[in-house]
């Protein structure tokens, strides 16, 4: 839920949007650094799909960030809700994308991997929401309980995060007076987060992180055309 709260943050402290999103990106590879180190247990057995998820994130990654840096700030603030919306649409009614696919997309599948690879685009482009869309894609193709999933997921993002940050920090507008701090938080949450992960239900999780992601939809979709 990090990135679903900490987006907003920065846009209701005044960062013009452009600047919230390169500057959460960036942010957001100290959750990764704090999550992976309490999620051992969960990341056991699954160095396969790490390495083949990670590197195609990794190159989606790179995709978005030069796609956000050589694209109008305006076309970006125009797409956000409706990326945030429809990511969390699947998240929430996984089950039943799950039964229309009818096994069609599973974790072997190049449709898959062409999937993730738009994830990390969509991570490298917007940074914010992005662990939503890659934890929608993947309830409906790994079988998995939720807690191995969001382990793998920010193992995953973290890669297309880290990839883009660096464009960022280089080119983009980062404003590292919020970043530091953020960054701290996004560490402290990222070693906390595993832990709750481990004790809550995996399906109303699932649904309070859709339902958080469609009501900042509507809010920025809102915000946006107002």
């Amino acid at each position: 839920l990090a990135s679903l709260v900490s987006y907003p943050a920065l846009l209701a402290v005044g960062l013009p949007a452009l600047t919230a999103n390169v500057t959460n990106t960036v942010s957001l590879c100290l959750y990764t650094v704090g999550a992976l180190a309490f999620s051992r247990t969960e990341l056991a057995g699954q160095s396969r799909r790490l390495r083949r998820l990670a590197l195609v994130t990794g190159l989606g990654g790179a995709a978005g960030a030069a796609l956000l840096l050589s694209t109008p700030a305006e076309v970006f603030e125009l797409l956000v809700p409706v990326l945030i919306g429809a990511a969390s649409l699947v998240l929430l009614l996984q089950r039943g994308v799950t039964r229309l696919a009818g096994g069609l997309v599973d974790e072997h599948s190049p449709a898959l991997l062409v999937g993730v690879f738009g994830v990390g685009v969509y991570g490298g482009y917007f940074g914010a929401a992005a662990g939503v869309v890659l934890l929608a894609l993947l309830t409906v193709s790994v079988a998995e309980p939720l807690a191995r999933l969001v382990a793998a997921r920010n193992l995953a993002l973290g890669l297309a995060n880290a990839v883009a940050a660096v464009g960022f920090a280089i080119f983009g507008p980062v404003r590292w007076a919020a970043a530091a701090p953020l960054a701290a938080g996004f560490l402290l949450g990222g070693g906390l987060g595993p832990g709750l992960v481990r004790r809550l239900p995996g399906d109303r999780l699932r649904v309070a992180i859709a339902l958080l992601g469609l009501g900042l939809a509507v809010k920025l979709g809102y915000d946006t055309l107002r």
